[in-house]
């Protein structure tokens, strides 16, 4: 397993009957799980300090019950800040697990790097741009691709509040499926792709996705967007079904037979603090040449 052990201003301080208890910055959450299916002891104090707790509700969605929590704040990882808010879905605007990922790509992208050239990345189902951000922080020129208009504001601000606002980033609007479709066709390429396509979603027009019927052969006609000496391609899901072994037969057939290279797949995870013990949270599957 990947794990995402590198926070300061974030950690999973325990898990119980279907909830996490996390501290962002200096609050604290509890949110529900669908992996946290243990009773186990709330021996942690937080359990009754709490700043927030999303209440799930029996016909599904639920609703948030707030104790002295802003309506906005910021946490950190390494350089890169990101502006929080309470989502009516239980979301916060971040995927802390991912850093596992941002990190991976980034070092690939400071060791590719050299004079003269500036290395070229897609990001898709972009969301709040953390992707984006470590990808232009580390010194990339980063596409970036979501169908909310509300996401990509989130993301340029966060960009600016990590000091990139004058970074080389493409912010798009637009429904990833015909964003690749186009630049196919102008021919464009680039040196690394990300995605975190969802299980479900609708496009700005109210184009469906369902991540079981469109996910392979979007693969396969994203891989057509890379360079002849690309770098990587990153996968993540949160689907029960796309488990690490299928992500690494879907990048072995759609990359692998026709640029080379290799593909490692595995659980992405977070440690919780109060026992050791690692939370799963997804899989993520990784081409690299």
């Amino acid at each position: 397993m990947w794990i995402a052990d590198n926070w300061k201003d974030y950690e999973v301080i325990d898990t119980s009957c279907g909830e996490k208890l996390e501290r962002w910055g200096k609050y604290v959450l509890l949110r529900p799980d669908p992996q946290v299916i243990w009773n186990t002891p709330k021996r942690a104090k937080e359990w009754n300090q709490l700043n927030g707790h999303y209440h799930r509700s029996a016909k599904g969605g639920g609703e948030w019950e707030f104790f002295h929590l802003p309506d906005e704040w910021s946490i950190k990882y390494r350089d890169l800040s990101f502006h929080l808010k309470p989502f009516s879905f239980k979301h916060t605007g971040l995927f802390p697990e991912q850093a596992v990922n941002w990190d991976w790509f980034s070092k690939i992208i400071k060791e590719a790097a050299h004079p003269g050239k500036t290395l070229k990345v897609l990001n898709l189902f972009a969301y709040t741009g953390g992707a984006t951000l470590a990808a232009a922080k580390a010194g990339a020129s980063v596409t970036h691709v979501d169908a909310s208009k509300g996401m990509v504001t989130w993301a340029k601000e966060n960009a600016a509040s990590s000091g990139l606002s004058d970074a080389p980033i493409r912010w798009l609007v637009d429904d990833c499926v015909k964003f690749v479709e186009r630049e196919i066709r102008r021919g464009n390429t680039y040196d690394g792709i990300i995605m975190d396509p969802p299980s479900y979603g609708r496009g700005p027009k109210g184009e469906i996705w369902k991540i079981e019927d469109s996910i392979y052969p979007f693969i396969e006609q994203t891989c057509r967007l890379l360079t002849k000496d690309s770098l990587f391609f990153l996968i993540n899901s949160y689907t029960t079904g796309l488990q690490p072994a299928v992500l690494t037969y879907m990048l072995n057939t759609a990359i692998v037979q026709k640029l080379g290279g290799q593909v490692t797949s595995s659980e992405i995870g977070l440690p919780v603090s109060s026992n050791g013990l690692i939370l799963p949270c997804g899989a993520s599957g990784r081409w690299t040449r």
